[in-house]
């Protein structure tokens, strides 16, 4: 079995014989729409506008598969590079568009902040076992939610091991904080905007000449790109979008986050809330915990739908679910093997605790701490990435495919 965090050329020669869900369709939009209005009418237009921004990011992630575990994976075991090649090119139009907007400190008028995370033990341990779960849980934040809302049955077992692991993540993470670390560095603070976005973009270069060279000396041509029938408007609406648009999109969406909420796009601190707020009504005091003292306290007792990251994260899960409508391939299925269950509930705690260690996931620590010129964003990527070469080699334990 394959985790549908898969990247485009795997499903596009086949799209063109797939019709749209037009039920599905109108089920996701309306859906989207009408809590754009409520949300709007309830809370505040920018908290409208997150949920339908949400939405679009669910589709672009869906519709260009942009999947930071396979493309990870692929490298790992076969050299190919093209998903790691797009990251790349996603974080340096994010940290183009980031970097004078937080040096100045607001955008539009609106105040602005980016994600900063101290880098230490309880940081590094967190990414390690973020990267090992990705590989057995089938996919990171961002890919269990847009594969979740897609229709991957497989993949609301692991959110709902995700949502388990962080919150218990949110109970120990005082612990972990309080072990070795050197705090949170800001590299616009320490060098300057501009330097540190030169430095930012060399380390990028770096990556994307050394996946072009790795892939050229093994297969001694790069990939072909995705292969599909679909032209013009039908690609637009079925898919699959090239991986290049997918990067762009991506960074565009985290920028126009940045502006509507005044910090970067995150994902799992939502997955800590909602644990959270499921023991309390269990009776569980989880008010006492350390983690939901100071700031977070308020969101406890708040609606969910006031909650910036929850209203993301469900139109992320709604965009998806439009996208796989529109591409005729909403299709859930149980048939599920009791090995991969077994694996999408041990990788989808490792992603909830993880990320709770960590500051963030794929998306908080390392897309939005990079564009934020936190160190911390760095030092996740190369701690996460050799979780995922463990966690690739663990897969066929559990009857999970590793690309050849």
């Amino acid at each position: 079995m394959t985790d549908l965090s898969i990247d485009a050329r795997l499903l596009a020669p086949d799209n063109h014989r797939h019709r749209a869900n037009l039920a599905i369709v109108a089920l996701a939009t309306v859906i989207l729409l009408a809590g754009t209005v409520a949300l709007s009418a309830a809370v505040s237009w920018r908290q409208g506008s997150l949920l339908l921004l949400g939405g679009a990011l669910g589709l672009t992630l869906y519709h260009a598969l942009f999947g930071f575990t396979s493309a990870w994976r692929v490298f790992i075991v076969a050299q190919r590079g093209a998903g790691l090649r797009a990251q790349m090119v996603m974080l340096a139009l994010a940290t183009a568009l980031f970097f004078p907007a937080l040096a100045h400190g607001s955008l539009f008028g609106q105040a602005v902040h980016g994600e900063l995370g101290a880098v230490g033990v309880g940081m590094l341990t967190g990414a390690f076992l973020f990267g090992l779960g990705m590989q057995l849980g089938g996919g990171c934040a961002s890919g269990t939610l847009y594969t979740a809302g897609g229709g991957n049955t497989r993949m609301l077992v692991t959110l709902a091991a995700f949502i388990a692991g962080s919150t218990l993540g949110a109970l120990h993470l005082p612990w972990w904080g309080a072990l070795p670390n050197i705090g949170a560095v800001s590299l616009i603070e320490r060098l300057g905007w501009l330097p540190a976005l030169l430095l930012c973009w060399l380390m990028m270069a770096a990556i994307y000449v050394a996946t072009v060279r790795a892939e050229i000396r093994r297969h001694g041509e790069l990939e072909p790109r995705a292969r599909t029938k679909l032209r013009g408007a039908r690609r637009f609406m079925q898919g699959p979008w090239p991986l290049l648009a997918g990067a762009i999109l991506l960074a565009i969406g985290n920028f126009a986050t940045l502006y509507l909420a005044g910090r970067p796009w995150g994902i799992t601190s939502a997955f800590a809330l909602w644990g959270s707020k499921i023991l309390m009504s269990l009776g569980v005091d989880v008010a006492s915990w350390s983690y939901w003292q100071g700031a977070r306290a308020a969101s406890l007792h708040q609606s969910i739908f006031a909650d910036i990251t929850s209203v993301m994260d469900f139109g992320i899960i709604l965009g998806a679910l439009l996208a796989a409508g529109l591409a005729g391939k909403f299709n859930p299925t149980l048939r599920i093997s009791a090995q991969s269950l077994v694996a999408a509930v041990i990788g989808g705690l490792l992603l909830g605790y993880g990320a709770r260690l960590a500051y963030g996931c794929n998306i908080g620590a390392y897309f939005s701490g990079i564009a934020s010129g936190s160190l911390h964003g760095w030092c996740w990527l190369v701690a996460a990435f050799i979780g995922n070469i463990l966690g690739t080699y663990l897969r066929p334990l559990f009857g999970l495919a590793v690309e050849k």
